[in-house]
């Protein structure tokens, strides 16, 4: 019995050791560092609060930040990253081209996209419902007013399918009007094209925010659906499903834990708890079972904070959109977001 107990621990020791040596070698984590830089999705255009251009032509956003946390993580400066601009409907051939790396681009995981497409998904790292926006002179209160009435939609997106779904559901005909680019989708809108706007709540109330008479639009009631945004990369590649897993749990587990941009060194050498201490390596061992430095996650905070301060720069608080953060605060702080568990 002894013999048997010994071999079996022996064979499952080997199986893990051959399991995690066949996962350091996941494909996309060598190309990228072969590379040495990492192709992220950018927008075709500017997509407010999450991927758009500043007046110094340098990208900025919630997005951006996350492909710039994924990049610190893997090759340990935020700054070898290339955004790659593209529209929603060119993500997903992009991503089986090669031609970028992830996919963090306000994109939500479906079935259909995890099932047909090829595609495997982290965690939600961004939470947001589908809304409706209307001109305010309509009067509508609610989409079951907008009976033969017109809305924008952006093209090759989810929301095409929402909207359909939802106006089916309350028994309405509605004309759709499509779009691929954003700008072209808000100028359509705005120049009264369409009577309504189907779009993800965030970029609604960005939109409505920055329009020259905010009072003069209404984001109805309605919500046509909750989509988790996830970064996405290539089926069957877990080690770096595994990366992106874990970079989003060192933002979150930072700002759970009061680690900052500001604090980071200090909490570096002076960390206030070991499971602080292992996250930001000053303890070994949190970058070899991923392929990674052990200092990773320091390298991910010291580029660009926490998730609280990449969610207030970008569209919060410090932000022109001055966003409320809603359920995408804490999980002890009343919203739904938190990380794993760095032991």
């Amino acid at each position: 019995m002894k013999t048997m107990l010994k071999t079996a621990a022996v064979g499952a020791a080997l199986a893990l050791s051959a399991g995690a040596a066949h996962a350091e070698f996941g494909e996309t984590l060598k190309t990228v560092q072969e590379r040495g830089t990492l192709q992220c999705t950018g927008h075709n255009g500017s997509f407010l609060g999450f991927a758009e251009v500043d007046d110094q032509g340098a990208w900025k956003g919630l997005d951006i930040d996350m492909c710039r946390a994924v990049a610190a993580a893997v090759l340990g400066d935020a700054a070898k990253l290339n955004i790659v601009p593209i529209s929603w409907a060119q993500r997903w051939p992009s991503l089986q081209a090669g031609d970028v790396d992830v996919i963090i681009k306000a994109s939500g995981g479906t079935f259909s996209r995890d099932t047909e497409l090829g595609l495997q998904f982290s965690r939600a790292y961004y939470l947001g419902t589908t809304k409706i926006m209307a001109h305010a002179d309509l009067g509508l209160t609610s989409l079951a007013e907008a009976d033969g009435g017109s809305i924008c939609i952006p093209a090759g997106t989810t929301i095409e399918r929402q909207v359909a779904s939802y106006a089916d559901r309350i028994g309405i005909n509605i004309e759709p009007v499509l779009f691929e680019k954003t700008e072209e989708l808000r100028e359509a809108y705005f120049s009264n094209r369409c009577d309504l706007y189907a779009q993800w709540g965030p970029t609604l109330a960005i939109a409505r925010s920055v329009s020259e008479d905010p009072s003069a639009h209404v984001i109805l009631d309605d919500v046509l659906a909750m989509e988790p945004e996830v970064m996405i990369g290539r089926q069957n590649d877990d080690q770096w499903i595994d990366i992106l897993n874990w970079t989003l749990s060192a933002l979150l587990f930072a700002e759970q834990e009061g680690v900052t941009l500001a604090n980071v060194d200090e909490m570096k050498a002076n960390p206030p708890t070991s499971e602080v201490g292992k996250m930001l390596g000053a303890t070994p061992g949190i970058g070899g079972p991923l392929g990674l430095s052990d200092d990773w996650a320091y390298n991910v905070i010291k580029a660009v904070g926490n998730y609280g301060e990449i969610f207030d720069r970008n569209i919060g608080a410090g932000s022109v959109y001055d966003m409320p953060r809603g359920m995408n605060r804490l999980w002890n702080d009343g919203g739904v977001l938190f990380p794993m568990v760095f032991d």
